[in-house]
């Protein structure tokens, strides 16, 4: 698909707000190491948002649980909806929550899926203030252990790069779907310190200071590193105008992906696309066709 000039994003959908960005500058404005701390903070603090309407029945009718992570020694929420020997895992997004992925759920329960979603850690009703993509691939490591195994995986945004790495670390599925998901992790913190209007020194800052934790380069966690490494049919969807997650990630995790076919939607934008009637019925088909 040929992006115009005339095109325009679809505005992100999470702002960081004007006064953030306003003392995000005058910190830096006295020392980039202050700036750098402070920007470490936000980058791990999802925020919570209230289930909208749309979601609650969703949230009504399926059973609710507690799952301990035994290396975070928090607990997580789990939701289990409709009943069958068929399984799809769902992975929401940051700041997203269990119920995000309604629409997919309902469809899927019609096609004689059962459906297991969470709560990230930090996320929902599940436990901790603060949570980073390693703590999502825990979360789907164990609800595998506990829940499997599954047929199909489901991924939104940062649910979607952990897909991939779950799947390159030994989580077995048939399929897999991602949608709006992005790539690099030093490319995921360019875009949060640009939305900061932080210089981009801070953002290199921001990925040596995640290194220097993790004592590994953390980038070998991108997307497009992993999907070399997964070896099942793997749907890549993707807005054009997604104003969140550029659209070019989900090229380059495509052209790394053994059994990989692309999906390019065009004026839904990063979260919208998660509620077109049609694109679900195409994610479900694909789960279906790849049993």
């Amino acid at each position: 698909m040929i992006q115009t000039s005339q095109d325009r994003l679809v505005p992100a959908s999470i702002a960081i707000p004007k006064v953030i960005q306003n003392v995000a500058k005058v910190i830096q404005f006295f020392s980039n190491k202050l700036a750098t701390l402070f920007s470490v903070k936000l980058f791990s603090t999802p925020v919570k948002f209230p289930i909208p309407e749309r979601e609650k029945t969703m949230w009504k009718s399926a059973q609710k649980s507690r799952l301990m992570l035994p290396d975070l020694q928090q607990e997580i929420e789990i939701l289990t909806y409709g009943f069958s020997k068929k399984k799809v895992l769902l992975v929401h997004g940051w700041c997203g929550r269990s119920t995000q992925l309604f629409m997919i759920a309902d469809k899927l329960l019609e096609n004689g899926y059962m459906v297991i979603s969470f709560d990230a850690p930090a996320h929902g009703n599940s436990d901790g203030k603060n949570a980073s993509m390693p703590d999502f691939i825990d979360s789907i490591q164990a609800i595998n252990r506990k829940f499997g195994p599954f047929d199909a995986a489901v991924g939104h945004s940062l649910g979607g790069m952990s897909l991939y790495s779950a799947i390159a670390e030994g989580f077995e599925v048939k399929s897999v779907v991602s949608i709006g998901s992005g790539d690099t992790i030093s490319g995921v913190m360019q875009n949060f310190i640009k939305n900061l209007s932080l210089q981009p020194k801070i953002a290199q800052k921001l990925k040596k200071y995640y290194d220097k934790k993790h004592q590994i380069d953390i980038d070998i966690y991108s997307s497009s590193v992993q999907a070399k490494k997964v070896k099942i049919p793997a749907l890549v969807i993707h807005d054009s105008l997604d104003g969140d997650v550029p659209v070019s990630c989900a090229y380059r995790i495509r052209q790394n992906l053994e059994k990989g076919s692309i999906l390019i939607t065009k004026g839904f934008g990063h979260t919208k696309i998660l509620r077109d009637k049609n694109l679900t019925a195409r994610i479900v088909s694909f789960i279906k066709n790849n049993e």
